[in-house]
């Protein structure tokens, strides 16, 4: 008696996902648990056929058969689509009658699947005594994503639409006016302090912006805060020396020192050799600035932004010099190093807290605050899952069920 192939094979797009996903579907095997109970796997083929990926220029002119993905992230990529050749994906064990055609997104890998490009797909059935028969062919389908997963719903978007909102809230309340407690932190307490100190002992104050580019977030932390710092400066009538590293940090923080002194109403003190560049290299920047902190015995040091190996050298010369210093930075593996050396250092995210906190931007003030009431909210709905998973409530636990399509 011949072998029983699968029937009604259906392939549908996968729901809620990001496209490039067809699921197939079939009816099992007469001989599948019943009938000969002969059946030991499913292959599963699909048509069209595609070969490639290959270059656009290697594409023959006036080829068909060829479609081309633009923006593809390693350049535009060619495939070409075989009508009645069969591409064999996969194959499922006896008892199973679902298989997830899912492919990459990046248009240059082997295993992309485009959307919206029609695929068809048939079952194979292969006995024990490797006899084959073939199901008809499916309706033709293709993939295409979705701007909504349901099922990552309770645990990215309600969670987003929160925060959200909290932003908008808290910054209209600081536009407002209204005074917005942050917690305040020992670094940020100093900082009015150190300034204090190098004034009184008429000596000045060095600040390292770090080795970061101008689009890096703590770079941008610290231009705010050395606002912040200059117009304190220049309050005082200290002197201030900004060695740069990276020259459109530079160009920045020329234009941040010039309109904080004219903030402080002492535009007429403002020299342009208080921001001035170094050098590009790493450790002969470095030596720059250790000479100029021995040389000129700067009373404080701020170190504020990106850091890697120079940090230790910096901090420590500054100690060596007598110098009270304020670090911060979002490179955990430099943290250690500012913390043995320093007087004060703003680990991580404290550094974008104190950029909020001396700058007083209700922006930023808006999304710190923000961000502490999302957190507790999030360490609450955290604590109440352990609860839940702890005394079975299931029907709970299930609504942050994870979706990984």
């Amino acid at each position: 008696m011949p072998l029983a192939p699968a029937t009604n094979v259906r392939a549908i797009d996968a729901p809620a996902d990001h496209g490039h996903e067809i699921d197939v579907n079939w009816t099992l095997s007469a001989d599948d648990g019943a009938g000969q109970k002969n059946v030991m796997i499913y292959r599963i083929l699909r048509t069209p056929r595609m070969r490639g990926p290959v270059m656009p220029d290697s594409i023959p002119p006036g080829d068909q058969s060829y479609k081309l993905f633009e923006s593809a992230p390693y350049g535009n990529a060619g495939w070409k689509f075989v009508e009645g050749e069969w591409d064999t994906l996969g194959e499922v064990p006896v008892g199973m009658s679902t298989y997830e055609n899912r492919g990459d997104r990046e248009r240059g890998s082997k295993s992309f699947i485009p959307d919206n490009v029609d695929f068809r797909y048939k079952v194979l059935t292969i006995s024990s005594d490797k006899a084959i028969s073939e199901s008809a062919v499916s309706a033709p389908a293709h993939a295409v994503g979705q701007w909504l997963n349901p099922g990552r719903l309770a645990h990215i978007g309600i969670p987003t639409a929160v925060f959200t909102i909290l932003v908008l809230v808290f910054i209209t309340i600081a536009q407002k006016g209204k005074e917005l407690y942050v917690r305040p932190l020992a670094g940020i307490n100093a900082v009015d302090e150190a300034i204090g100190r190098a004034t009184e002992m008429n000596r000045p104050i060095l600040y390292v912006l770090g080795l970061g580019a101008a689009d890096e977030i703590a770079t941008i932390a610290s231009l705010t805060i050395l606002a912040r710092v200059t117009k304190k400066v220049a309050e005082h009538r200290t002197e201030l020396l900004v060695p740069c590293y990276d020259a459109v940090v530079m160009s920045v923080a020329q234009e941040t020192v010039k309109q904080a002194y004219l903030d402080a109403g002492r535009p007429d003190e403002y020299k342009d050799d208080i921001v001035y560049f170094v050098t590009q290299e790493q450790f002969a920047y470095v030596a720059a600035v250790n000479g100029t902190m021995l040389r000129r015995k700067t009373a404080t040091n701020f170190y504020l932004g990106v850091f890697y190996a120079e940090s230790l050298i910096l901090a420590e010369t500054g100690s060596i010099a007598g110098s009270i210093q304020i670090s911060g930075t979002d490179r955990t593996t430099q943290i250690p190093f500012f913390v043995v050396a320093c007087d004060y250092t703003l680990i991580g995210e404290e550094l974008f807290a104190a950029s909020a906190y001396l700058g007083r931007e209700p922006k930023l003030l808006g999304t710190l605050k923000a961000q502490d009431y999302a957190k507790a909210i999030f360490l609450g709905v955290l604590i109440i899952g352990c609860i839940a998973a702890a005394v079975q409530w299931d029907w709970l636990t299930n609504i942050f069920h994870l979706n990984f399509k």
